[in-house]
């Protein structure tokens, strides 16, 4: 009998710690909590929050990083390293997750000058930034506002890699004094 109860006891042990292993994607994803937060939810006005992302806009980010079709200074880099297999699961990892908005407070005459200049944005990212139609579209309301504006300046700049036509196009259309304003305005819009 007590045989029996230690081996029961043992079982359920081994069961626990096998529920409480993570998966390799899990750990491997686990890596991305330096920059991008746990759950993928940054607490950094530079990095972006990628938990709740579509799929294939996160995966079709991580392989352009890692072809070099991408410009990073960091991802770039750190991308290199994995294989498809890896980026795909990575992808699913996080668009599972829920997105949640770190939303910023904003100006109202910021917020309107934002939303005025938007007219070009809302035909891919919507009305507030959040849940775009097309799964290549990221969100965009509650993202640092800084990181947004940091995106546009580099779509702005022909020297840098930035494969979306239409955005860079799109954001040279903007008035540069506009650019924070956007920013601030999908920055502070909760959905």
């Amino acid at each position: 009998m007590k045989l029996s109860l230690f081996a029961l006891l043992a079982a359920g042990l081994f069961a626990a710690s096998a529920q409480a292993a993570p998966t390799k994607t899990e750990a491997l994803a686990a890596t991305c909590n330096n920059c991008h937060g746990v759950n993928g939810v940054s607490v950094g006005p530079t990095m972006p929050n990628i938990g709740g992302l579509s799929e294939p806009y996160l995966k079709n980010m991580m392989l352009q990083w890692k072809s070099g079709e991408r410009y990073s200074a960091t991802m770039g880099r750190l991308i290199k390293g994995y294989s498809e297999e890896q980026i795909a699961d990575l992808a699913k990892h996080f668009s599972k997750l829920p997105w949640t908005p770190v939303v910023q407070k904003a100006d109202a005459a910021v917020l309107a000058k934002g939303k005025a200049a938007t007219e070009r944005c809302e035909t891919c990212h919507g009305d507030t930034g959040g849940k775009p139609d097309d799964v290549d579209t990221p969100m965009l309301n509650g993202q640092w506002a800084q990181y947004i504006q940091l995106e546009m300046m580099k779509y702005r700049d022909d020297s840098v890699k930035m494969p979306h036509k239409k955005m860079r196009g799109n954001s040279k259309k903007l008035d540069e004094s506009d650019l924070s304003a956007v920013a601030q305005y999908y920055a502070a819009q909760p959905k």
